[in-house]
């Protein structure tokens, strides 16, 4: 089973937010996040492009067959 745990890096070392019981020897998956610059460029890079596609007429055909 697959989880997600909240970690922080403190002196060059992942620490978990939470315990969590891990055997020695556990294999385990580090998902690096962007910074907070990064996510605030690809959040108002994608915005435009966002709204292009959810913000136009054309759609209003599809919610018209979800009706029937």
């Amino acid at each position: 089973m697959l989880r997600t745990i909240a970690a922080i890096v403190r002196d060059g070392k992942i620490e978990l937010l939470e315990r969590v019981p891990l055997t020695e020897g556990s294999t385990v998956l580090v998902t690096l996040l962007p910074g907070e610059q990064e996510q605030h460029f690809w959040l108002q890079a994608s915005e435009h492009a966002l709204a292009t596609v959810w913000g136009n007429a054309e759609d209003d055909v599809y919610a018209k067959l979800l009706k029937k």
